[in-house]
């Protein structure tokens, strides 16, 4: 499991940061606790994504209001993990254009 975590906490953050987006400020993050800070005028801009999130099928957490936490599974594979990020653009996309 901590292999597992390693390496697709690897590959979730490099996905991470290839999205280009002003929303999206820092991604860090160790194994499979990652985490984003966002930069937005709306000060429950977090929270509002993550309720976007939620809405297309990703669970994240709001925290200090301008981060966002992901914590998958320890068992999560490599096609969840590319799920989880176009999930992550299909939101952005969606909050951003309202």
């Amino acid at each position: 499991l901590a292999a597992n975590a390693y390496e697709m906490g690897i590959l979730f953050r490099s996905e991470l940061e290839k999205i280009k987006s002003p929303f999206i400020s820092i991604v860090r993050g160790k194994g499979l606790l990652n985490a984003i800070e966002v930069t937005h005028q709306n000060p429950n801009a977090a929270w509002d994504f993550c309720m976007v999130l939620k809405q297309n099928g990703l669970l994240a957490k709001p925290t200090h209001g301008n981060k966002i936490r992901f914590a998958p599974p320890l068992i999560i594979t490599r096609d969840q993990i590319l799920d989880s990020i176009d999930i992550i653009k299909k939101s952005l996309n969606q909050f951003l254009a309202v």
